[in-house]
Order: structure tokens, then sequence, then C-alpha cells
């Protein structure tokens, strides 16, 4: 029987993929206020690109991690100005309407190329092994999850926190006409913006094929997931949104292993509690006035 340390273990690494793929939903929502349902679509992109480069190009699991990043981000540009940016200042309904049938589209189109299927990804070597910590077996593929977690979050905090092009995002999210009058150009950031947070999702969905799965149906069966960590953690916040993740990744899988009749609910029940304690998100970032 798993000890108490593995379940553990197991909910951080879990937490840790709903982290990357959820921050880029948790910025455009939190610090561009576009209501993207079809964020998961770019996670599903991510992941059957790394299958294609795989199965039929022989690329190496490490090698196409990086190329999922930055195929995904460029994709969503492609989205972002063809169909995104006409809706930035639309209503949220249209912006809900707008995403959803995006995702419809995008089963069938997985459906049409890949099969109904599911999709298996064969891990490196070096990720297949286990190392033993106080008498307990830990994946090192688990434990890669956890540090790619921990290298993105320090990377978007200091992007936010310490660089130009962070202050550009925040100056445009709190004052969007001064920030236009003093030069930036506020479309261009928030294209930016997006292209990242889409190609983390990209990056997740590649990292997570072993752990989530990947179907055509991704987008739909995980877009709930990906909403709860948004909403407990705040939008629009990095450290919030990795904070409910692990939180909300740790109580699904102790759920799912200790009481199975009920574990898909634990996730949920989590959420209530979370937010009847934080109204407002674990985190959340407030807007200049």
């Amino acid at each position: 029987m798993l000890s108490l340390l593995g379940v553990l273990f197991d909910g951080l690494a879990y937490g840790a993929l709903l982290f990357l793929i959820s921050v880029g939903l948790s910025v455009t929502l939190g610090l561009m206020g576009f209501i993207n349902l079809s964020h998961g679509v770019f996670a599903m992109l991510g992941g059957y690109l790394l299958v294609t480069l795989m199965d039929r190009a022989g690329w190496g699991y490490l090698a196409c991690l990086p190329l999922a990043f930055v195929a995904t981000g460029m994709a969503s540009l492609v989205l972002e100005r063809t169909l995104y940016r006409p809706l930035y200042r639309s209503s949220h309904l249209k912006q809900v309407l707008l995403t959803v049938g995006i995702i419809f589209v995008a089963v069938a189109a997985a459906t049409y190329f890949w099969g109904p299927g599911q999709q298996r990804v064969t891990l490196p070597e070096a990720l297949r092994g286990r190392l033993s910590v106080a008498g307990v077996d830990l994946s090192w593929y688990r434990l890669f999850l956890i540090a790619c977690g921990a290298l993105i979050t320090l990377a978007l905090v200091f992007g936010l926190e310490r660089t130009r092009f962070g202050a550009r995002i925040r100056a445009s999210v709190d004052a969007h006409r001064t920030a236009e009058a003093m030069g930036i150009h506020v479309d261009r950031v928030f294209q930016i913006t997006f292209a990242i947070g889409s190609g983390l999702a990209g990056l997740g969905g590649a990292l997570g094929v072993n752990v989530l799965g990947l179907d055509p149906y991704f987008a739909l069966k995980y877009l709930s997931y990906f909403l709860l960590v948004v909403v407990v953690g705040g939008p629009g916040s990095v450290l919030g949104t990795l904070l409910a993740a692990l939180l909300l990744g740790v109580a699904d899988t102790t759920g799912k292993y200790y009481v199975p009749q009920v574990g898909p609910f634990v996730i949920y029940f989590a959420m209530i509690v979370l937010l009847l304690a934080f109204p407002e998100g674990l985190l959340g970032r407030k807007k200049a006035k």
C-alpha cells in the first residue's frame, strides 16, 4: 500500500502539471480580462505535437518539450489575431460562446487526425527509474514534473515583477489608456502575453501525457479542473495559481486513493472549503484603482 508520503508526492506532481497548464489561463483571465475556456485546447495541441514528433519524426522526449512550447505559442498568435482579439472588449457571453465553439472544433479535428483513442508516450530511460527516500520510492518522472513547475514559477514571478516587459503588462492592465499615451503598444503586449500563456499550456500538455492522458476530449475533460485552479488561486496571481494547483492536486490524488468511491468529488469539496475561506482567491491580484 502506498504510504502517505508517496500519495503526497504524487499529488504534488499532479498539481505541478495543473499549474503549468492553468497559469496561462490565470494570466489571460486575471490580467487581460478575457474568458478563454478553450485554453485546454493549447495543452492538447502540445500533447499531440509531442506524440507526433516522437512517433513519426523519431525525436526524443526531452527535445520535443521546448518545441511544444514554441509551436503552441506561435499557433496561438494566429488565433489571437484572428479570433480572440476582436472579442477582448466584448461581453463575457460572447467570449464564452466563441471559446466553447473552439473546443468542439478542436475535438473534431483531433479525432480526424489522430483518432478517438488514448495516445501513449514512451519516457526516456532517465525518467523511468525511481529514487528511494525514507523508504519511499519516488518516480524520477514525477520529480521532473515538480522541478519543471518550480522553474517555470521562478521564471514567471521574475518576469512579471522584475523586468521591463512585466512592468508593461501591469501598466497595460491597470491603466490601459495611460499606457498607450506613454508609448506602450498594449495590443502587442497582450499578444505576447497570450502566446506565453498558451505555450506554457502546450508544454504542460506535452509533459503530462503519461499522467493526464491524451485524447480528443482532453480540453473538455479537464476544463473544470483548470477553472478550479484559477478561481481558487485568484486570477492573475502566479503564486496563487501554484498554491491552488498544489492543494487541489494533493486533495484530488488523496481522495482517489483513500476513498475511491467518492474520490472524484474530493477536489470540488476542497474548492468549496477554500473559496469559503478565501472568497477572492488565495492570492488574487488586485488591480490598481
